[in-house]
């Protein structure tokens, strides 16, 4: 029998943006009691809150976005690099997803498993300043060898959390989507994944026009 594992955080009014924006979800909820109950909440937050998809328009502008991706560049056979011995402020390398994703396929899905989301998630500003961190050469060797979505466990962009960057700082963004390629970002659980071989991963999005991001529901189905 299959089994679904989710991987996916939480969030809710206490949850913030990555520091670039520092921006705090609010959610405004009204009701209306007679004979039966009635809710309907709006809720105001960075698209790039909690776990989501980036898009090309992230940092092209005029490039696609949420409305324009197929649900398959999001979905299918994924595998996982286990780098969960890392810790805090570790930079994943280039050798390091070499020696592990060795038989990467071409249209494959790779997750970066550090454990710090499982961690640290919720815990701000350490979850962000504190985070493991990705190389520029790791993912471009990925994305090079036929990645079609990278994501990760942890806030992967260095420079990010430094209070001066420009757009062209976002490295790890424009080589994954400059590149025809989707970066997912704040997964959790992937400790419940296999630490060998391939499974199938779906990370489906809100279809929204104009968006460079999207909310997502990450989750994995293990037969």
């Amino acid at each position: 029998m299959s089994r679904i594992v989710d991987l996916s955080v939480t969030i809710g009014e206490e949850t913030l943006s990555p520091p670039s924006v520092d921006k705090q979800l609010d959610l405004t909820t009204q009701t209306m009691d007679g004979k039966s109950h009635w809710q309907s909440s709006k809720v105001d937050m960075l698209l790039h809150t909690g776990s989501h998809v980036d898009f090309e328009r992230h940092t092209i502008e005029g490039g696609e976005t949420a409305a324009d991706v197929s649900l398959d560049r999001v979905c299918g056979d994924a595998f996982v690099i286990d780098l969960s011995e890392g810790g805090a402020d570790y930079e994943i390398t280039q050798a390091d997803v070499k020696e592990q994703a060795a038989d990467i396929r071409d249209g494959d899905i790779v997750l970066i498993r550090t454990d710090w989301t499982d961690a640290q998630w919720g815990n701000y500003p350490t979850y962000y300043e504190d985070s493991p961190y990705c190389s520029p050469a790791a993912v471009e060797w990925l994305i090079d060898n036929g990645a079609k979505a990278v994501g990760f466990d942890c806030f992967s962009e260095y420079s990010a959390r430094l209070p001066d960057f420009a757009p062209e700082d976002f490295v790890i963004h424009k080589i994954i989507l400059e590149n025809d390629a989707i970066l997912m970002q704040h997964l959790t659980n992937l400790s419940e994944l296999p630490s060998e071989g391939r499974f199938q991963f779906f990370a489906p999005f809100i279809k929204m026009t104009g968006a460079e991001g999207s909310p997502a529901r990450f989750f994995a189905v293990l037969e």
